[in-house]
């Protein structure tokens, strides 16, 4: 890679590249709606137009030892987190701890207890693990930490895989034109199939549901949210679990109306049946259900949407994810994870319940070597409760002193970007809220990541300065939640990555909260991190 990287552009070089990428992503699908700010419902009434989706004109670098620590540990991810949604017990606790403060984990939870009185069956995991690179010192080797493990609604697989193709055209077809010319070659750019991973967990799903028990053919359900905008990342997966030589008939479906196209079939089978409502005269039986909506409690206005998620978790679809599954993504549980045994307690840690480097046939726990444990346990960042327990209490001292909250972000129980507070905010929030909901949040330490420079395209314009960059690793996983401990599992398997970044004055991340962009990975040893620091300061 060049030293000096990315290269800095002149003003018609940059008008170029916005020209190459805004027709770029046009032609691929690269896109997404466009916001109400920038086209009116009046201006767009039948949701006709689309504009390219925020991304980088160039891959950010990445340190090469960080992306391969992301990939190395997915797999193990995978295995803790379908052992996590096959312990009730402690999902219990983990729900007992965030307390009645929180209704919409409560709620989630009864769903549980009324399908567990009916029985669970396979479920599928598409999940997402987020880190950012820190780097304490500037002389430090760089590690990732994990920002957040994601359990429903993983989305951006689509995007990111047409973003690193559009990276690998522009560095194939534009760089070399610069002033200051990157040739080929010079750039690492790993290759990024995470559509196709993830449409593999969904066809997996598909098989496993075997042959349709009603006289209707099987078919995919994507459960969506209304007025979706990030509909192309959704359409992209869709048409790759479509393409042969399986043929798998997929439907989207607002959560909205779910009660109003789909049964569950006479019998104890509960089998699902869809009837789509531009196709009245057919029925399908469903075998996979992807939740692409019901993650936060903006889907669940009232009762009858409550109803709907206890009518889809109890029919005998595979669920991605099932409630449970949903509860075990929540950051009470990363929390739990990632705090170390006390050196004066007796109890071991929260994740050897669950990992243990003996093949343990007593209590059957899933079983890794000490290496994968040592590098799952080294992308834990420090986390802490904010409960009444002596280290929750050190917590609140920390959340509510003005300079200490500095170096934290206050994180609710909750998906999707825009949920975070962060800083000097701090103190003033948590006093803004009856102390007896401090229980729902959990207070993480800020990660340090290195300074990187890159120009964002975003709504035509260009953004040019420092840059936050954020990995996040796919996994599939599939296992039956009638076992214990992580058995049962079919499926395991690392698919791809999504690098997300923002400009470096802002907090938060989210690309359809209209945060951050699309980005790529160029990978770099970590020399190039460490004199990063001496372009940028």
């Amino acid at each position: 890679m060049p030293a000096h990287y990315p290269p800095d552009l002149t003003t018609s070089e940059g008008e170029r590249l916005v020209e190459v990428v805004k027709d770029w992503a046009a032609a691929h699908g690269l896109s997404v709606r466009p916001p109400s700010t920038v086209v009116s419902a009046e201006t767009d009434p039948v949701g006709i137009l689309s504009t390219a989706v925020p991304v980088t004109l160039f891959p950010s670098p990445f340190p090469q030892v960080c992306f391969d620590q992301g990939k190395v540990v997915q797999k193990a991810y995978n295995e803790l987190y379908a052992a996590i949604s096959q312990d009730e017990e402690f999902l219990a606790q983990i729900v007992k701890d965030i307390g009645d403060s929180d209704d919409f984990i409560t709620e989630l939870w009864k769903v549980h207890l009324k399908v567990k009185e009916e029985g669970y069956h396979m479920s599928l995991g598409l999940f997402r693990s987020d880190y950012m690179v820190h780097q304490s010192t500037p002389d430090a080797d760089p590690q990732i930490k994990q920002v957040e493990f994601n359990t429903i609604a993983s989305s951006f697989g689509g995007l990111s895989s047409q973003t690193s193709a559009l990276h690998k055209y522009l560095a194939v077809n534009e760089y070399a034109l610069l002033e200051q010319p990157i040739s080929q070659g010079q750039l690492t750019l790993p290759t990024n199939l995470c559509t196709r991973g993830l449409a593999a967990g969904i066809k997996q799903a598909f098989i496993t549901y075997g042959h349709p028990v009603t006289e209707h053919p099987k078919c995919v359900l994507f459960l969506v949210q209304d007025g979706e905008r990030n509909v192309f990342d959704q359409r992209h997966l869709e048409y790759e679990v479509q393409s042969p030589p399986t043929t798998i008939p997929v439907f989207r479906l607002a959560y909205s109306e779910i009660k109003q196209h789909t049964q569950l079939a006479e019998g104890d089978g509960r089998q699902l049946l869809y009837n789509p409502p531009q196709l009245p005269k057919r029925t399908f039986e469903v075998a996979v259900v992807y939740m692409r909506s019901g993650y936060g409690p903006g889907d669940y206005p009232d009762a009858s949407a409550w109803d709907a998620r206890y009518h889809i978790e109890r029919s005998a679809a595979i669920k991605c994810p099932s409630v449970l599954t949903q509860v075990a993504g929540t950051k009470k549980v990363q929390q739990v994870l990632a705090t170390p045994a006390d050196e004066s307690s007796t109890e071991p840690s929260v994740l050897s319940r669950f990992i243990s480097s003996k093949d343990d046939r007593n209590t059957r726990r899933i079983h890794h070597t000490e290496d994968t444990i040592a590098a799952l346990q080294r992308t834990f960042t420090n986390i802490y409760p904010l409960d009444s327990s002596p280290t929750g209490q050190k917590a609140r001292s920390i959340a509510l002193d003005g300079e200490q909250c500095q170096s934290y972000v206050l994180k609710p129980q909750r998906e999707g970007g825009g949920n975070n507070i962060y800083r000097l905010a701090i103190p003033s929030f948590l006093k803004s809220i009856p102390e007896a909901h401090w229980d729902a949040y959990i207070l993480m330490e800020l990660i340090t990541p290195p300074p990187v420079h890159n120009t964002i395209l975003r709504l035509g314009k260009l953004e040019q300065g420092g840059v936050i960059c954020e990995l996040g690793i796919y996994g599939t996983c599939l296992w039956d939640q009638r076992e214990k401990h992580g058995h049962g599992i079919t499926v395991n398997e690392q698919a791809g990555y999504l690098l997300r970044t923002k400009g470096d004055k802002s907090e938060e991340g989210g690309v359809a909260a209209g945060f951050g962009c699309m980005d790529s990975c160029a990978l770099v040893g970590t020399g190039f991190i460490k004199n990063s620091g001496e372009r940028h300061e």
